[in-house]
């Protein structure tokens, strides 16, 4: 049986221009985006996945003060087209902003510190490519781990209706992973020039627009906030990975 995975032609953007401050609370003095997970750091194994599965550029943001990260960056990815920003802004919307120059649809938004499968990141590549209906595609999740989660109300064919900062009477929440498939780069700018200052805010936006919005979920999606979490995500990898090898 033919186990390559078929490539899907995509564009990737990372936003990784947090601090990380509670993991620094926590004793970890490195950039969060650079935190291992079994051996590999988060922003390269976003990276590496997003390889595996056909991406064509990808376009990274980090802020000003992780000189350590920009020369991880500039050192370890050149193998396709790789713009990177470094610049402290004031949200991630802000950061978001800056990065969309380089994108054409369609493209894949993501953040560092969310961990999933690799292979329900191709599965939820494959079914964004085919919504044809969609002109977006969030990932979601039941596992509710993020401290200020994203609740998502969907409708029986999973078009997102409303997304919510504090009602847990819905089963999902976003989860880190946002593939538009559309050019959207008029609704940037327009939310920008209304001073929109967050990325859920902007996605909040798109749904007043009227723009078709889609959820897919995953199992669980984990976000990488404090030291226990790094535990949690490779225990989790490391059970899928045995789970795999256990069904060939």
């Amino acid at each position: 049986m033919n186990t390559q995975t078929k490539k899907l032609d995509f564009n990737l953007g990372i936003i990784a221009a947090g601090e990380g401050l509670r993991l620094k609370e926590e004793g970890i003095n490195i950039p969060k985006p650079l935190v291992e997970i079994n051996g590999v750091p988060l922003i390269q194994r976003i990276i590496d996945i997003a390889l595996k599965n056909g991406v064509d550029s990808i376009a990274c943001i980090i802020n000003e003060e992780l000189p350590e990260l920009e020369e991880y960056l500039l050192n370890k990815n050149s193998l396709l087209p790789f713009n990177l920003i470094v610049k402290s802004t004031q949200s991630s919307f802000h950061s978001f902003h800056q990065i969309s120059r380089f994108f054409e649809p369609p493209f894949l938004l993501t953040t560092t510190d969310s961990v999933f499968r690799d292979d329900e990141f191709t599965e939820f590549l494959k079914y964004s490519m085919n919504c044809n209906k969609a002109d977006a595609v969030l990932a979601v999740t039941d596992f509710v781990d993020d401290e200020k989660p994203l609740f998502v109300e969907v409708e029986e064919d999973s078009r997102i209706v409303s997304l919510i900062d504090k009602n847990k009477d819905y089963e999902f929440v976003t989860g880190g992973l946002y593939l538009f498939k559309n050019d959207i780069k008029k609704y940037i700018d327009e939310a920008a020039e209304q001073g929109i200052n967050r990325l859920r805010n902007f996605l909040r936006y798109l749904l007043q627009k009227k723009l078709r919005m889609y959820a897919y979920p995953f199992s669980k999606i984990i976000d990488v906030d404090h030291v226990s979490d790094i535990k949690e995500a490779e225990d989790f990898l490391t059970n899928c990975f045995s789970n795999k090898n256990g069904q060939k």
